[in-house]
């Protein structure tokens, strides 16, 4: 899990980078770089340890600059050091890429770029994305094809799970992103957009976010973008407006983000359960399941799925629904589901759970069981998240961001929700007030 920030617009990218990785830390904190766009080319600088040292190293710099990509990293291919830190770049230094995910054929592809000619200076998967798009960006006319394009055709070449930003020294204009497997989500400003891998680096600038679906890309230019799927196919997207502020993203004068969540504990209690209640009626009111409502009717078997704190809810929610609703109930590592092949009917349901909405293990489960024609429910925390998207129907959590790794809020809020469905299912087999 790593971290990458992009902006292009009317302000300077710099502060608004280092802003979106500072908001980002937790998703990778052993190296950290950034790349900005400037006349004579791209200035770039990274080193190894916590953004706070990279911040440091650039105080004294000119990175004036309207477009640039950053990145915080949670190492995977190649040890922590200032080689391996992102963005990487191609032979030249003019294409730049910051990456979330992993790419499972970098070694094939790294062979033949070799063959090819390319010079690698790190031991990241990541860098091979960079010198094929650089491939591609020279072939074509006298002036090469546009970012756009060579991404595309990069892409095209990959395995793997991705969440790229690119910039180019060729097309100093662009900004080009796209996703398989990795969250990205994009900021629409007033004349600005922003690129990032969590909402809480997009918050700063705007809450008006667009989410890009796996096999899809974004070119952001000045005042405008337009997203494509690779084979250049226009995606017509809504925008919609997050909920969040970017207050309840802040540390809100304590100490660390875990000890402010332990502390919004029984908030987020109230509003997980808030509006959900008929107390005279004894009933369960879910707006989210109405649209499944007659298929629930027929579910005789759940299946929870998810990674860490959202399986051990799940575990919990395992005995409230079989004692009160009198479902058969099974709770499943997530990263396990898909290839187990379990037996699972027409009246089976599974039930999804993730704070973010982008958990991949989860997400992978979830696909496996639309792929058989499943019933998929989801508890996810962020509105509009693929996991939200993917499901048939859900419930929110509405408790704000969490955003340290130690879950606190989100596992107290998850319970509450699986308790909502055990009343819900069980007043559906007459259980009784």
């Amino acid at each position: 899990m790593c971290g990458i920030v992009g902006y292009i617009g009317k302000r300077e990218a710099a502060p608004i980078l280092m802003e979106g990785l500072s908001r980002m830390e937790y998703r990778g904190y052993d190296s950290a770089g950034i790349a900005v766009a400037q006349k004579d080319g791209i200035k770039f600088f990274k080193d190894k340890g916590r953004v706070s040292v990279l911040q440091d190293k650039i105080k004294d710099q000119d990175l004036s600059s309207r477009l640039g990509i950053a990145h915080t990293r949670w190492a995977t291919h190649g040890i922590p050091s200032q080689k391996n830190a992102h963005p990487h770049c191609d032979c030249k230094g003019e294409i730049f890429v910051a990456h979330n995910g992993i790419i499972e054929n970098y070694q094939t592809l790294k062979d033949q770029l070799i063959k090819e000619g390319h010079k690698f200076s790190s031991d990241t998967d990541t860098e091979v994305l960079a010198h094929l798009i650089e491939k591609y960006q020279n072939v074509g006319t006298r002036h090469g094809v546009s970012l756009q394009d060579a991404v595309q055709q990069a892409l095209k070449q990959v395995t793997g799970a991705y969440g790229i930003a690119v910039i180019s020294a060729k097309d100093p204009g662009a900004l080009v992103a796209a996703r398989f497997g990795s969250p990205l989500v994009i900021g629409i400003g007033e004349q600005e957009y922003v690129v990032a891998s969590d909402l809480t680096a997009v918050l700063p600038v705007t809450q008006k976010v667009i989410y890009l679906e796996d096999g899809e890309m974004i070119t952001l230019r000045e005042g405008q973008y337009f997203i494509s799927d690779l084979e250049n196919q226009i995606k017509e997207k809504q925008s919609q407006n997050i909920e969040w502020t970017i207050e309840a993203a802040e540390k809100g004068g304590f100490e660390h983000f875990m000890l402010k969540e332990i502390f919004e504990q029984s908030a987020a209690l109230v509003n997980s359960i808030r509006g959900r209640t008929i107390l005279d009626e004894g009933m369960v009111k879910l707006g989210g399941l109405e649209r499944v409502n007659k298929r629930l009717d027929n579910v005789d078997r759940l299946i929870i799925v998810g990674m860490g704190t959202a399986r051990n809810a799940g575990l919990v929610g395992e005995y409230m629904l079989e004692e009160y609703a009198e479902i058969p109930v099974e709770v499943e590592f997530a990263s396990e589901f898909a290839y187990r092949k379990p037996l699972l009917t027409p009246t089976t349901a599974v039930l999804a759970i993730s704070q973010s909405g982008e958990t991949a293990d989860t997400l992978m489960a979830l696909k496996e069981a639309k792929r058989k024609n499943i019933l998929t429910l989801g508890i996810v925390n962020v509105t509009g998240s693929t996991i939200a998207r993917e499901t048939d129907a859900g419930v929110y959590n509405h408790i704000g961001p969490e955003i340290a790794v130690a879950s606190t809020k989100a596992f107290v809020s998850q319970v509450a929700i699986l308790s909502l469905l055990s009343i819900y299912f069980g007043r559906k087999k007459e259980m009784s007030l």
